[in-house]
């Protein structure tokens, strides 16, 4: 028994030391690290922008080396501040993100547990009457929760309402003897303790939201389960987001009592009003800073948390709706041509080598491009047709039936019906041939070109096709002329 507690209490330390948190923490650079991280980040900057950050890593870097700290193994990288800083997203320390058309760093919930447990502000954790009382009453009021028994809370609930009438009747009685300031500030401590925890909580939820759209992202990617099978999973997982998880389910709570913004105006205002109390003036620059910040550090951990969720939705449904197997499996394969060329070309070349850049795409080797828009006429007219002197002969059939207008046999047919005629009657009494929709078109362009007037009433004829088909069109009657009248 003792031999197995004892394997799985190292097992469970093996796998918390594998945590970025304490990687962070134990790693050669670890005060920098801490250092840099407390001064780019606060409550009132969560985010920073990627080329802000890698100036800042790179001047304090500058002014500790300056300072006398040598670039050795013990104290400081000897890297830039945009490698430092890349080295930190790979380790799982900052998360890269989009904000708006910026990109920007952002501590993740091991960073942030990590300075946490550095505690750099100066407010070190210490017994206290407040924490202990505060431990207190949360064990108390989980105990009253879980107990079944109604005898037992209808008791315990009496025994409050007589403590607060007794407070009440004290205070009706008289004045109350003020509460002595070091105990004021063991209580202001001790909400600072319980504040700096927020932070990490937050995060946590929004790194588990996106820990959601990445596993629904390479589910669709993957191809290996229908589309729709994906879908709906995605549906009910977006519909019970907060409840998918222990941090959502923890923030869904959260929520429901810091989601009202009169509580927020109201727990501003008390942070104001006790920050002008005496007892106030104890704390340090520092503390009375992020004593007053403990309202607007919940509200950016709730906005973290929604714009994450939102964002989720926001990419599954894009990858969702252009999602295309075929044309994933293309890019996946370019990827990997490109990476292969990339390591091939590699193993020929040094760090040192020189790479020529690519200063413009390679043009296209064609016979003549217009170069001014003022003349659209084209540069040349086109050669004439050759002819062979005979007629073509077809396959099948004679695809010409279904090309356009019989010009000659039109013009032909209409030079023999005197100088007017009715356009109607004349197409209806044209051959089979040349009663096609196009020879009506025709027809209509030769009256046009010769001469024509509205006639009363409505035209219609019947069209037939090469395959046989009738059709049938209504037009307003048009009177035309055989020929066009030479002018005088």
């Amino acid at each position: 028994m003792t031999g197995s507690r004892a394997e799985g209490a190292y097992l469970r330390a093996l796998a918390a030391f594998k945590t970025p948190t304490l990687d962070l923490l134990h790693g050669r650079y670890a005060p920098f690290v801490v250092a840099a991280l407390s001064v780019m980040f606060s409550a009132d900057r969560p985010v920073v922008a990627v080329a802000d950050a890698h100036v800042e890593v790179g001047e304090m870097l500058d002014q500790l080396r300056a300072s006398g700290y040598q670039d050795d193994d013990r104290r400081l990288p000897a890297t830039s501040g945009r490698e430092v800083c890349r080295y930190w997203v790979r380790v799982g320390w900052l998360g890269q993100q989009i904000d708006g058309d910026v990109e920007v760093y952002r501590l993740t919930a091991h960073a942030v547990r990590a300075l946490e447990i550095t505690d750099l502000t100066g407010g070190g954790s210490r017994v206290s009457n407040s924490r202990v009382r505060t431990l207190l009453d949360a064990v108390e009021r989980l105990a009253g929760d879980a107990d079944a028994d109604p005898a037992r809370r209808l008791a315990r609930l009496r025994a409050e309402r007589d403590a607060l009438d007794a407070q009440i009747a004290a205070l009706d009685s008289g004045p109350a003897a003020p509460i002595p300031d070091d105990e004021l500030l063991e209580e202001a401590e001790n909400v600072l303790h319980l504040s700096r925890g927020l932070p990490a909580d937050f995060t946590r939820v929004a790194e588990s939201i996106k820990a959601m759209q990445r596993d629904v992202i390479r589910d669709l990617r993957r191809d290996e389960r229908p589309t729709g099978e994906v879908l709906r999973e995605y549906l009910l997982r977006g519909q019970q987001v907060m409840q998918s998880t222990r941090e959502g389910q923890a923030f869904a709570g959260a929520l429901r009592l810091i989601g009202d913004p009169e509580r927020i105006d109201a727990l501003t205002e008390q942070l104001h009003e006790l920050l002008s109390r005496p007892f106030a003036q104890m704390l340090d620059a520092t503390q009375r800073s992020e004593l007053d910040m403990i309202g607007r550090r919940m509200e950016l951990g709730v906005q973290e948390v929604l714009t994450a969720q939102r964002r989720a939705s926001h990419v599954i449904a894009a990858q969702v709706r252009t999602h295309d197997p075929a044309r994933d499996r293309q890019v996946d394969e370019l990827l990997r041509d490109v990476i292969a060329g990339l390591q091939a070309w590699t193993q020929t070349r040094t760090p040192e080598t020189p790479v020529d850049p690519l200063r413009r795409l390679p043009v296209a080797s064609i016979g003549h491009l217009r170069q001014s828009l003022g003349d659209i006429r084209p540069p040349g007219s086109p050669a004439a047709l050759a002819t062979q002197g005979q007629d073509v002969e077809f396959v099948d059939a004679d695809t010409r039936a279904w090309g356009g207008p019989h010009y000659a046999e039109l013009e032909a047919y209409v030079a023999g019906l005197g100088d007017t005629f009715d356009l109607g009657d004349a197409f209806q009494d044209i051959a089979d041939g040349t009663r096609r929709p196009v020879d009506l078109l025709g027809l209509l362009e030769i009256a046009h070109r010769n001469g024509l007037a509205d006639g009363d009433g409505v035209s219609i004829v019947e069209a037939r096709r090469p395959d046989g088909t009738v059709r049938q069109f209504a037009f307003g009657a048009v009177i035309a002329r055989a020929r066009k009248e030479p002018e005088s």
